[in-house]
Parts: C-alpha cells; sequence; structure tokens
C-alpha cells in the first residue's frame, strides 16, 4: 500500500498588480550590486501605528515570504505577513506623484496624511 501525499500552492499572502510587478522590475534593474530581491515590510512608525516600506534586499530571510516575479524577487517579512494576507499593491504614477499603493483589507483606520495604518 503506498501513501500519496499532494500539495497544492499557497496563494501569495500578497497581490502584486501588472505595474507593481513591472516597478520591482525597474528597481531590480538598477539596484545596487548584492542586491537579491525587494522586501515589503510592515515597521511600527506613524500616528496610526503600522507603515508600509519597500527596501532592497542582499539576503533572505527564513520566514520571509518570497514571491518569485518576472523582473525580479519580491520578500514580505515574515513578521509582517499576518498584517498584509489579501492585499494588493500597485505602483501609481501621476503628473504629481509616484509610489506603491495598497489596498489592505486588514487595515482598520489610518492616519490623515495616509503614511501609517492600524490594524
Amino acid at each position: 500500500m503506498t501513501t500519496e501525499t499532494k500539495t497544492r500552492a499557497r496563494p501569495a499572502a500578497v497581490i502584486l498588480t501588472p505595474s507593481a510587478e513591472q516597478r520591482i522590475a525597474d528597481l531590480m534593474a538598477t539596484a545596487p550590486q548584492g542586491t537579491i530581491g525587494v522586501k515589503l515590510s510592515t515597521p511600527k512608525r506613524g500616528c496610526s501605528g503600522l507603515a508600509y516600506s519597500v527596501d532592497y534586499v542582499s539576503e533572505e530571510a527564513k520566514f520571509d515570504e518570497k514571491i518569485v516575479t518576472p523582473g525580479g524577487t519580491f520578500y514580505i517579512d515574515g513578521a509582517s505577513v499576518l498584517y498584509l494576507v489579501g492585499s494588493t499593491m500597485d505602483w501609481v504614477e501621476d503628473d504629481f506623484t509616484a509610489g506603491f499603493v495598497f489596498a489592505n483589507p486588514n487595515a482598520k483606520g489610518a492616519c490623515g496624511c495616509g503614511e501609517s495604518f492600524t490594524v
């Protein structure tokens, strides 16, 4: 008698829009030497408690979520995943601003300037 174990792919904690994936590719094209990807974390900061931070990363951390995109690898800080599950990350540019924008179903509130959020 044989036992077959089936595994299925787990959905990514954060969904990246095509423009976010393109921005990651652009960042990786000009990244400092030794960079292996771009990492999203939620450090304690701002009036509401948590903020989104996107930075270059030079080594993989054990509990980070890893999403491979056509333009480079995107990491999510292991301690931040619970705050971000189900979120969508987009890159938006207009005449006056450019930046990553997050639609986070876990956020219960945000400060007036949009710099930080609470869960």
